[in-house]
């Protein structure tokens, strides 16, 4: 029997595009982000995080071959309404922030994005997508398992601002 290497080679960093239209009533963009971004995307942060990123960190992020960051903007206006923030990691993808602006939120802007972010993990053959979610963002967390993720552990006092757990959850792409 032939052996599955599918989790001994590492993912191709090169091409994770996102897809240009986000598929919801308004006509979102979705794309990479850039340098140009990152003020807007630390703005963003401030307006939708608790303990959010300061600027060094979107930069920090631009700079690593393995984290890539898409932006969900209103071509009309330019405004960013949304952003997510990942790492590729071998087979495994982790994510590390998703922010959506206060005034865009109930709109199924995260819903969407995610829903795309997981279906080119299929295609490049991920084998898990991980995260931590603050035990009590509910909203985030049930938007998360709605889309197949489970939580698989906790991390004591994760959050530095208020000592909050945070709640790891998992996605098992080839049982999704």
């Amino acid at each position: 029997m032939e052996e599955d290497h599918r989790h001994h080679e590492p993912l191709d960093l090169a091409s994770w595009d996102p897809p240009a239209e986000l598929g919801l009533d308004a006509a979102l963009t979705l794309r990479h982000a850039t340098v140009a971004d990152l003020e807007a995307m630390a703005s963003l942060e401030l307006a939708s995080q608790p303990a959010p990123w300061p600027l060094e960190s979107f930069e920090r992020e631009q700079g690593l071959a393995w984290s890539r960051t898409w932006l969900v903007e209103d071509p009309s206006t330019g405004q960013l309404l949304a952003f997510l923030v990942f790492w590729i990691v071998h087979d495994e993808v982790h994510i590390l922030n998703v922010a959506v602006d206060p005034a865009a939120r109930r709109r199924g802007i995260a819903r969407a994005v995610l829903r795309h972010f997981v279906a080119i993990c299929r295609q490049k053959r991920v084998s898990f997508v991980t995260l931590e979610v603050r035990a009590g963002n509910e909203a985030a967390r049930g938007l998360y398992a709605a889309l197949g993720f489970r939580r698989i552990g906790r991390r004591k006092n994760y959050y530095a601002d208020n000592g909050e757990d945070g709640v790891v959850m998992g996605l098992n792409i080839e049982e999704s």
